[in-house]
């Protein structure tokens, strides 16, 4: 089983872009290889001066502007040749150089695991933010479970799971791409784990340090809604939405571009339709997060 490691970057952090490459290709005694793809830059311009790029395992692809999260990497599996393809933040790296082993021999084991949901670690010794346990009980990050989506920078899929859930959605750029993925997935039949020993590093950052998060995170979740949810679940889950980002936000500032994007999500095609089935919601039940959550 061959371990593909699919790293984006926009080449604005060539020190953390080589130590990820190098974490990716330190992993021992599993065949690996890295696709560095440039997200309107040239990778390799991006990693000056550092030393992994070099390496025959390394495959890099250019691209000619910022085509956003999920089309960019969706580029990136498709320039790979892995049975189990990781996604690695720029900023991040794997510790342990027996990840790639401790994945390929419980995917092999495993025919109906889709999606390993890493643990992220905090690099200064922080406990870790909620957000990145990807169920709702979140307050023990060493605990792993069955879930019903998972992190895009920190997951290993496999490629036959992730060809099955038909990719990321390239139109979301950013934001909730990975559940979009994530439930396709579960509806052909895999399932999704969080594996608190599956560890990946990454700096403490909050997502509102993107000026395009409000929106995108609306309309996203109202494309999100509108292709993979039956209708009755589909509007459930977004007036569920609105009250919770209501009550959780409450400032103008976020809320005025909330409401922008939501209603860009319904005015602005959402892409194919493919509802999951009533069969699918019910396993998310039992998973512990139903789809209106």
């Amino acid at each position: 089983m061959k371990i593909s490691v699919v790293v984006l970057t926009m080449g604005n952090r060539p020190e953390e872009l080589a130590r990820a490459v190098r974490s990716a290709l330190d992993q021992e005694h599993v065949d690996v290889e890295v696709v560095l793809v440039g997200n309107g830059v040239d990778p390799v311009g991006a990693g000056a001066g550092a030393a992994p790029f070099d390496d025959e395992r390394v495959r890099t692809l250019s691209l000619p502007k910022n085509v956003g999260i999920p089309a960019g990497r969706n580029r990136g599996v498709e320039a790979s040749s892995g049975d189990v393809v990781l996604f690695l933040d720029d900023d991040g790296w794997y510790r342990s150089n027996r990840l790639g082993t401790y994945l390929r021999d419980r995917f092999s084991a495993e025919p109906d695991l889709g999606v390993v949901s890493f643990r992220v670690r905090d690099p200064e010794g922080g406990r870790g933010e909620r957000r990145h346990v990807p169920r709702l009980r979140a307050g023990d990050p060493e605990r792993s479970s069955p879930v019903t989506t998972f992190l895009g920078g920190a997951c290993a899929i496999r490629r036959a799971a992730f060809d099955a859930g038909g990719g990321l959605p390239e139109d979301f750029f950013y934001a909730h791409e990975e559940t979009d993925l994530a439930w396709q997935i579960l509806d052909a039949g895999y399932r999704i784990v969080y594996d608190a020993s599956a560890v990946m590093f990454h700096p403490a950052v909050l997502p509102t340090r993107h000026d395009m998060f409000y929106r995108y995170n609306a309309r996203n979740r109202v494309w999100l809604a509108r292709r993979n949810l039956p209708w009755l679940l589909a509007l459930t889950y977004l007036t569920v939405w609105v009250g919770m980002t209501v009550l959780r936000e409450r400032r103008p500032s976020a809320l005025k571009p909330w409401f922008k994007g939501f209603a860009e999500g319904w005015r602005k095609p959402a892409g194919p339709r493919r509802p999951i089935s009533w069969r699918t919601a019910w396993r998310m039940t039992r998973t512990g997060r139903p789809p209106i959550i």
